[in-house]
């Protein structure tokens, strides 16, 4: 059993946009008593694609029987399953509606034996906190390495962003998503997890982040953050959207993993 007890909240803002597209949630599993999973995901154009990245979310970790203490490619293979599951349904209800459907994915599951896994597919980003430091965070380089194996000129491969061929999305019917896993043991109180979409962290250090998540409760951060996006982009931010996870001293008298959701 840890010795901490999770503080994290969810957070969204339509920014200039003329709608959210944007979802995020914080859920505890039906047969995995003590696991949290954070989730995030941006929808391309509509929202289309992040709900159904949620709703596939919830289905896949309320069928997840850990059983005494999985291991670390167990968890990250539950995240893959995630992945691979929205992307299909992604696709089909891409052909029944006739358009095309994107959405970037980022999600991060705890266990009661102090270890994190996550995984990202997109611009989304994932960061892990330590000492009010950033101690790391997801990036496109490991789908430029795979672009550039797969004997795409460097240049290109770094401006994927501007092709929908290459492009590292859910839902993309030309290439199947690239799916980068991470994974951290021996979590301790005062480590800490943003997930955010790209209307957040465009307009922040690394540092900056981990300074404002350190020093508040994810309430305050995430009010902090808003405002200070909204000032930066100047009024012409797109949709902000986050979840914050922390992990805080346990009071004498507590039991186990706890979950505070603030919205």
């Amino acid at each position: 059993m840890t010795s901490y007890k999770i503080e994290a909240g969810t957070a969204q803002h339509i920014g200039n946009r003329p709608q959210q597209n944007d979802r995020t949630a914080l859920m505890t599993g039906a047969r995995a008593p003590g696991y949290v999973l954070a989730v995030l995901s941006d929808g391309i154009a509509s929202s289309a694609g992040a709900e159904q990245v949620l709703h596939t979310a919830r289905q896949v970790f309320d069928e997840f029987k850990p059983g005494d203490h999985p291991s670390l490619e167990r968890l990250g293979q539950l995240l893959q399953d995630i992945v691979s599951e929205s992307h299909l349904v992604i696709k089909m209800n891409a052909v029944a509606a006739k358009t095309e459907i994107h959405a970037s994915f980022v999600g991060l599951v705890l266990t009661p034996h102090g270890e994190a896994v996550w995984a990202h597919v997109g611009d989304s980003r994932l960061y892990r906190f330590q000492d009010g430091k950033c101690a790391a965070r997801t990036s496109d380089a490991a789908y430029v390495d795979h672009l550039v194996a797969d004997r795409l000129p460097e240049d290109a491969a770094r401006n994927h962003r501007k092709s929908k061929l290459l492009l590292n999305v859910l839902g993309n019917a030309r290439k199947e998503p690239f799916v980068t896993i991470g994974s951290h043991s021996g979590l301790a109180a005062g480590d800490g997890f943003l997930l955010c979409s790209d209307g957040l962290w465009h307009f922040f250090t690394d540092a900056e982040l981990a300074a404002v998540t350190a020093k508040a409760t994810p309430r305050q951060a995430s009010e902090m953050l808003i405002d200070k996006a909204a000032e930066r982009s100047q009024g012409k931010g797109g949709n902000c959207t986050m979840a914050i996870v922390k992990l805080v001293k346990q009071a004498q008298d507590g039991m186990g993993m706890q979950v505070r959701k603030v919205v």
